[in-house]
């Protein structure tokens, strides 16, 4: 394993000048989208294909040097650090000629930074054969954490606690539940409403466990990477909906809403769920249309909503309706209701309240992430109350903008829920490939293996330390733009690792029996919910740096 101190200098440099490179492609593309100061919608239409590269770039460029400010002098960690940093500036570097290419700006600047003598000479020491072999061996040998982070003595000791639980509880159960399609069973849930799993963003005036003043996003990803871990569709997502609609609530939600719904909602009773995509809309949330009618009390409800997860387990549900019948007010016409409804373990369910109408919902069945299975629901003249309505009568219309004060947090989980696949499927691959033997040798033996498993322990290093010092921020600043960069790298490399480390199975990796198979069909969910990859890339991350260059 390389140990010349020279190198992490190196690569904060070379890296410092891709991101100078970077900025002013940014800068170029967003004149060029701009008119008057503001960004043009055509244009922007027009770019996205420029604007999906760039969008992309900027997420590595963010984890590359989140691993270089501070690693390790020597040893496994600092390897990996160099080995992630190098090979995303080489994707970065391709994503630049590419934008450079299409968007015809001048491409020399890339090409003199390419000619660095000192960039192949980091590639080779880096993430050379020598190099990867070396970090292969130390990875087999190590007892430590993979991408070590620095969090507090209480975080540390709830993730441990959540990792004994999911090795002893969940990890039992997980084949069981993927391979039956069950429901999550109470002998999961009970213990986790007794460990207070359910309450974790919601302040310790409800009854939660955050702090009053801000939120504790470490204490959050932690609990969020450790059950997932343990099985993505057994435990790991159990917190993303609580927390969405804890955040709406606390943004948004009136004295009374908050007391009354908080403190059950941190007991997980009732469980929840979020009702946004509709059939025909997908991300396009300003285009919603469930049709919510004012009428005496309250709202009826029609319409339909899908790929509401734990919906059937779900005893309130977050609808996201369309209050103001001209659609032309476009998201300043949602408003969020609040659905209270009985909870069932049943695959369909057909809900008719006192107040009138009828809820119907069906789970669709998907190839992965079982457990919590995802509804279409039908809403049919379904009473609502007006004490029901997020904000009260303040709150009409302003449903987006409670939404997305939830949504920052659901991506920063969604991160740790990849980044605890990815543990799984790492920790899988460094076993089988230890015990298998292929032509007389450890499958680990051979070069190409041990690239493999450098590779992957690298990526799983840079998107675990880049969560953490995301989330870190996020107490201190907005971060919408920079948590949809880690979740768009880590949902994405989760899918990466967990497909090598089934091809490193071979055929037992394509067996339903193998964990490693759940992994990979959980894996290829994360890069769709929480914002579609696309929907990220194009109208959060892009759009929010292009807007950022033209202030």
């Amino acid at each position: 394993m390389t140990s010349d101190p020279d190198l992490v200098d190196a690569a904060r440099r070379l890296c410092d000048g891709l991101q100078a490179l970077f900025d002013t492609a940014v800068q170029a593309v967003a004149q060029r989208c701009g008119n008057a100061g503001r960004l043009d919608p055509a244009a922007l239409d027009a770019a996205q294909g420029v604007s999906y590269e760039l969008a992309w770039a900027s997420a590595e460029l963010l984890a590359a040097q989140t691993v270089l400010q501070a690693p390790a002098a020597a040893g496994l960690d600092r390897a990996l650090a160099l080995l992630f940093a190098t090979e995303a500036m080489r994707t970065v570097q391709g994503r630049l000629e590419s934008v450079a290419i299409d968007a015809d700006l001048d491409g020399a600047p890339l090409r003199a930074w390419a000619a660095d003598p000192q960039w192949p000479a980091l590639r080779r020491a880096a993430a050379g054969p020598a190099a990867l072999t070396a970090a292969a061996r130390a990875l087999a040998a190590a007892e430590s954490e993979i991408g070590p982070v620095t969090v507090s003595e209480e975080v540390a000791m709830a993730r441990d606690a959540f990792r004994r639980f999911g090795a002893e509880v969940v990890a039992p159960l997980a084949a069981e539940i993927h391979a039956q399609d069950l429901t999550i069973p109470e002998t999961i849930l009970g213990p986790l409403r007794e460990m207070g799993v359910f309450g974790l963003s919601i302040p310790q005036e409800y009854g939660g466990s955050a702090p009053g003043q801000h939120d504790d996003t470490a204490m959050m990803i932690a609990v969020t990477e450790a059950l997932s871990e343990a099985s993505l569709g057994a435990a790991g997502s159990l917190i993303t909906r609580p927390e969405i609609l804890s955040r709406a609530l606390l943004a948004g939600g009136t004295a009374a809403q908050k007391q009354a719904f908080l403190p059950r909602i941190a007991a997980g009773e009732p469980l929840c769920a979020i009702a946004m995509t509709e059939p025909d809309h997908g991300s396009d949330v300003a285009s919603l249309a469930l049709k919510a009618t004012r009428v005496a009390g309250g709202w009826r409800l029609d319409g339909a909503k899908t790929w509401c997860t734990f919906a059937g387990k779900a005893g309130l549900l977050m609808v996201v309706a369309r209050t103001d019948p001209d659609k032309a007010a476009g998201y300043k016409g949602l408003s969020i209701l609040l659905v209270e409804k009985p909870s069932t373990e049943d695959h369909a369910f057909d809900f008719q309240p006192e107040g009138g109408g009828r809820l119907r919902g069906k789970a669709i069945p998907t190839i992965g992430y079982r457990g919590m299975h995802s509804y279409e629901l039908a809403f049919e003249d379904f009473f609502v109350p007006d004490s029901h309505v997020l904000g009260g009568e303040a709150g009409l219309g302003r449903g987006f903008y409670f939404n997305m004060a939830g949504m920052v947090g659901g991506r920063m989980q969604t991160s740790a829920r990849a980044t605890g696949v990815m543990r799984a499927a790492l920790r899988e691959a460094l076993r089988y490939t230890q015990d298998r033997k292929v032509f007389g040798q450890p499958l680990i033996t051979f070069p190409l293996t041990q690239s493999k498993l450098a590779h992957m322990a690298a990526r799983l290093a840079a998107c675990r330390q880049t969560a953490y010092a995301v989330g870190n921020r996020l107490e201190a600043a907005d971060g919408r733009i920079e948590a949809a960069q880690i979740k768009l790298l880590a949902c994405r490399s989760a899918e990466l690792l967990t497909r090598e480390a089934l091809q490193l199975h071979g055929g037992m990796g394509y067996a339903e029996e193998t964990p490693v198979s759940r992994y990979f069909v959980d894996a290829r969910v994360l890069s769709i919910f929480e914002g579609a990859e696309e929907t990220l890339a194009l109208k959060v991350i892009a759009r929010g740096l292009f807007e950022k260059a033209l202030a």
